[in-house]
């Protein structure tokens, strides 16, 4: 609650004016009780000097409607007109109370400091003749030492509750950016399995379909042998689609994972699509499923690649590694024995790529080869 002072008070809740009632309440109290004991005394002060401080002190009640408006105004005044008049002390312990609870500390000491020295004054200037001075001055800096402490316990305190709601805010606020970057991740790596998935078996049924398209006077067994694979592709793409589709409700690591053993099948169904693919293996012991399934990958988007990119190119790709070592992955194609598929351009899928190998910890490289085709080749860490 260290805020500056602003031009007009915000308007008061039911709490703050049953706090503000309370203090006047509390105010006009303590001035009445001394009041009526000044009356009881044996020796009354002069009648004037009484009417004055009566006067003081209920222009000092009136003055606490003001306490939110100018707290620290207030309580110099009252501190200051306390120094003399009696009846004042209750507005003036109200007012030290507003400025614990609202302003900051050091401004709360410097008030608290003047009013011991006002304090001082009082019994300096008007003495009591039947209580000891000394007596009176250390009831006096209780009550004023009580009104300020119990002022700060209530400023620290709700600087407390606002640093907790503070703080509850932010978590909040972080919660929902970690669940919004953990839907991100999800969602890449949904996308990321679709395009790996769907994108060979469509690659297959477009390489196809094309010479179809290109070569309607074909024979009929190479239109049927072209009809089947179209089919059979087709069916086996709807298959992989219905297994996305239908884990998007489960975690991703339920998502359909292939290994190393795969890799043969994947150049297998390119050879019968008619790709020239020549497999290369020297695979000592059993890949972890992380990089099998990693290099599953690079070799599904080099032969999707090659078929969109390098028709009738032939391929050739090489596994090597061991525990220890590493498992290396190479495929280059040469070459284009024809021009490019009609639509085939550059997408996300080499990009995707990086970021799985660099996920699993190996390292990326591609670009065109000496010989006019295009050589893709990545490194994965294989523990031993």
């Amino acid at each position: 609650m260290n805020g500056s002072v602003t031009a007009s008070a915000p308007r008061r809740s039911p709490r703050d004016w049953a706090v503000d009632i309370a203090l006047f309440l509390l105010a006009v109290a303590f001035g009445l009780l001394v009041s009526a004991e000044r009356l009881q005394a044996p020796f009354l002060s002069p009648r004037w000097l009484f009417n004055l401080d009566q006067l003081a002190g209920a222009l000092s009640c009136a003055a606490l409607w003001l306490r939110r408006r100018r707290p620290v105004e207030l309580a110099v005044v009252l501190v200051t007109l306390s120094a003399f008049f009696e009846l004042v002390a209750g507005a003036m312990l109200a007012a030290l109370f507003t400025v614990a609870v609202h302003r900051h500390p050091r401004t709360t000491a410097a008030v608290f400091v003047l009013s011991l020295l006002t304090a001082v004054v009082y019994v300096v200037l008007r003495p009591e003749p039947d209580t000891s001075s000394l007596l009176l001055l250390a009831f006096g800096v209780a009550l004023q030492g009580a009104a300020v402490g119990w002022g700060l316990f209530v400023h620290h305190r709700r600087e407390l509750v606002l640093s907790l709601r503070d703080r509850a805010a932010r978590a909040e606020t972080e919660s929902l950016l970690r669940a919004e970057q953990a839907q991100h991740h999800v969602r890449e790596a949904i996308a990321r399995e679709i395009h790996d998935v769907l994108g060979h078996r469509l690659s297959l049924l477009s390489v196809h379909a094309g010479a179809l398209e290109y070569r309607p006077d074909a024979p009929a067994e190479d239109v049927a042998r072209a009809a089947k694979v179209i089919r059979e592709s087709a069916h086996q793409a709807l298959q992989d689609l219905r297994e996305v589709v239908g884990v998007l409700r489960a975690p991703v690591g339920e998502l359909p994972q292939p290994t190393l053993a795969d890799v043969r099948q994947l150049a297998d169904e390119s050879g019968q699509a008619g790709m020239r693919v020549d497999l290369s293996e020297d695979v000592v012991g059993t890949a972890p499923d992380r990089v099998g399934r990693t290099a599953y990958r690079i070799v599904q988007e080099a032969l999707t690649n090659a078929r969109k990119h390098a028709p009738g190119a032939g391929v050739r790709i090489r596994l090597a590694g061991a525990p220890g070592r590493g498992l290396t992955v190479e495929v280059g194609n040469t070459a284009p024995a024809a021009a490019p598929m009609p639509g085939g351009r550059p997408g996300q899928g080499l990009v995707g790529l990086a970021e799985r190998v660099d996920l699993a910890g190996g390292h990326l490289e591609h670009g065109p080869a000496a010989d006019g085709g295009w050589r893709l080749a990545a490194w994965l860490p294989w523990a031993p």
